[in-house]
């Protein structure tokens, strides 16, 4: 068999396909030969000599979408005209309105039939995004009087588990209503811990989201 001279384009090509796949059928209803099939000609062996099944695909899929995603984080950490406060509230305003949020619940499978793509959730939720997007800004929170906390690296985590895990529909199987309650509770958990950050307009938001993935289940 031929060497294949361009291993990363091959592999953009099956994540391209495989993420228009997972909107238009979604993912449960996606198998390996509607991938293969849409790859003009690329072997069976080909992508399983990148990917070991489907699922190991969609975590690739959903690396790459987290990847876009902390671009953007890193923007707004970096941003000189707003406080430590202020950052946190526009990320997760940012975070929620992305168009590509819509998207990843239209495809999201059931995390909990999914453990690679669950583990690699968390791993994100826990090890990037809480210690180098939000705990630089909780930092800079306490040194500009915007956020009082002794516990900022926990602090991180729990904003991260709490907006990222329990509120999650595709983990926790929620109603739109339910995962509103949710978020309603974790701005009052917030408020409590002196970061006001939630208001109603990103509670409303998880609503939507939350229904846009139980009309696709």
């Amino acid at each position: 068999m031929a060497r294949n001279k361009h291993p990363e384009e091959t592999v953009r090509s099956i994540l391209d396909v495989s993420f228009r796949l997972f909107m238009e059928k979604g993912y449960e209803h996606t198998s390996i030969q509607d991938i293969l099939d849409h790859l003009g000609g690329l072997s069976k062996g080909a992508i399983y000599h990148h990917f070991k099944s489907k699922e190991d695909i969609l975590v690739a899929v959903a690396d790459k979408m987290m990847s876009e995603s902390n671009r953007r984080l890193a923007e707004i950490m970096n941003r000189i005209d707003l406080n430590g406060k202020e950052k946190l509230k526009t990320i997760f305003k940012a975070s929620l309105n992305r168009r590509v949020q819509e998207e990843m619940f239209t495809v999201a499978p059931d995390m909990r039939s999914n453990p690679k793509l669950l583990f690699s959730f968390l791993q994100e939720t826990v090890e990037e995004a809480a210690p180098h997007y939000v705990l630089p800004i909780i930092r800079q929170g306490i040194e500009d009087g915007s956020i009082e906390t002794d516990y900022p690296e926990e602090l991180a985590e729990l904003i991260m588990l709490v907006a990222n895990v329990w509120t999650n529909p595709m983990i926790f199987h929620c109603s739109a209503e339910e995962s509103y309650r949710k978020f309603i509770v974790f701005g009052q958990m917030l408020r409590g811990l002196g970061v006001d950050i939630i208001d109603r307009e990103m509670s409303e938001r998880v609503r939507e989201l939350s229904s846009i993935y139980q009309q696709n289940m």
